[in-house]
C-alpha cells in the first residue's frame, strides 16, 4: 500500500524513487557501473583507514583527519549506492516512510562531517606551512579530537535539522519521487503541508555550514598562498605546495558539485542534470579521494611500499 487513511488526510507511508533511467538496457550498464564504483570506494577507503592505522610514520594530524575522511565516504557512499543498486533490479522503486528519512539524514550526516573535516585539513596545512615551529602545539592530539568533536556534532546537529523537518511535513497524495534517493528538495515539492518553515531551517543550517567551511579553507590557503611565494627556495616552495595539492584536488571536486547542487538557481539546470551532478558528488567522489591522496602523496606511497615489503618478507 502507498498510503493510508487518516481522518481527512490519505498519509502516505511510501515513496517510489523514480530513479535515474527506464531504460532497461541502460539500467543494466548503470548498475554493473555503479556496482563497480562501490566496490572501489569500500575498498579503497578501507584500505586507507587501515594503512594510516598500521603505519607508525602516518600517525600525524593530516592523516588522522584522512582516516576519518575515508570513514566519512564510505558512510556517505553506504547510505545512497545499495538501494541504488537494488532499484536497478526491481521494478517498482520502493522506500518506506522511515527509510527515506534515514536515507536522507544518513547522507546529511556523513555529508556534513566531509565538509568539516576538509576544512580542518586545510587548518593543519596552514599551521604546517605559515607556523611550522607552532605546529605540534597548535594541532596536539587534544586540537585535533576537539575538532573531530566538532566535526561530528556539526553533522549530526545538520541532520537532525533535515529529519526533523522531514517528519513536520505531511505527505497526502503524492508519492513519486524525482530522484533515486531521498532528497529534501523534491520531497518538499511532494508536501501538501505549509513547507516555508520546514524548508528555511535545513536550508539555513546546511548554507551555514557550507559558508563557515569554505571561509575556513578561502583564508588558510590565502595565507598559505602568501607564506609560499615569500619563500626564496624554489625545492621549498615546490614541498609546500606539493602537501596542499592532493587537498585542494578534493576540496575542488566536493564544493564544486556542491554548489552546482545547492547555490546555482534552479532556473539555469535540469532535473537529469541535478541527478547526474547527485550521482558524480555522493557515488564518485568517495571513490576517487583515496585515488587522489594516495598518487599525490609520497609518504602515503612509502608507507604502503614499507607495508607491503613486509608482508612480502614474512611469507
Amino acid at each position: 500500500m502507498d498510503s493510508m487513511v487518516d481522518g481527512n488526510h490519505t498519509e502516505v507511508t511510501e515513496f517510489i524513487l523514480l530513479g535515474l533511467t527506464d531504460d532497461p538496457v541502460l539500467q543494466v550498464i548503470l548498475f554493473m557501473v555503479i556496482l563497480c564504483i562501490y566496490l572501489v570506494t569500500i575498498s579503497g577507503n578501507l584500505s586507507t583507514i587501515i594503512l594510516i592505522r598500521v603505519s607508525s610514520q602516518l600517525h600525524h594530524p593530516m592523516y588522522f583527519f584522512l582516516s576519518h575522511l575515508a570513514f566519512a565516504d564510505i558512510g556517505y557512499s553506504s547510505s545512497v549506492t545499495p538501494n541504488m543498486l537494488i532499484n536497478f533490479l526491481v521494478e517498482r522503486n520502493i522506500i518506506s516512510y522511515l527509510g527515506c528519512a534515514i536515507q536522507l539524514g544518513s547522507a546529511v550526516f556523513f555529508g556534513t562531517i566531509e565538509c568539516f573535516l576538509l576544512a580542518a585539513m586545510a587548518y593543519d596545512r596552514f599551521v604546517a606551512i605559515c607556523n611550522p615551529l607552532l605546529y605540534s602545539t597548535k594541532m596536539s592530539t587534544q586540537v585535533c579530537v576537539q575538532l573531530l568533536v566538532v566535526a561530528y556534532t556539526g553533522g549530526f546537529l545538520n541532520a537532525s535539522s533535515f529529519t526533523l523537518s522531514f517528519f513536520s511535513l505531511l505527505f497526502c497524495g503524492p508519492n513519486r519521487v524525482n530522484h533515486f534517493f531521498c532528497d529534501f528538495t523534491p520531497l518538499v515539492g511532494l508536501s501538501c503541508s505549509d513547507v516555508s518553515v520546514p524548508a528555511i531551517i535545513p536550508s539555513f543550517s546546511a548554507g551555514s555550514i557550507i559558508v563557515i567551511t569554505v571561509i575556513v579553507i578561502a583564508i588558510s590557503y590565502i595565507y598559505i598562498l602568501i607564506t609560499i611565494l615569500k619563500m626564496h627556495s624554489t625545492e621549498g616552495r615546490h614541498k609546500a605546495f606539493s602537501t596542499c595539492t592532493s587537498h585542494l584536488t578534493a576540496v575542488t571536486l566536493f564544493y564544486g558539485t556542491i554548489t552546482f547542487i545547492y547555490v546555482m538557481p534552479k532556473s539555469s539546470y535540469s532535473t537529469d542534470q541535478n541527478k547526474v551532478v547527485s550521482v558524480f558528488y555522493m557515488v564518485a567522489i568517495p571513490m576517487l579521494n583515496p585515488l587522489v591522496y594516495s598518487l599525490r602523496n609520497n609518504e602515503i606511497k612509502e608507507a604502503l611500499k614499507r607495508q607491503l615489503g613486509r608482508k612480502i618478507f614474512s611469507y
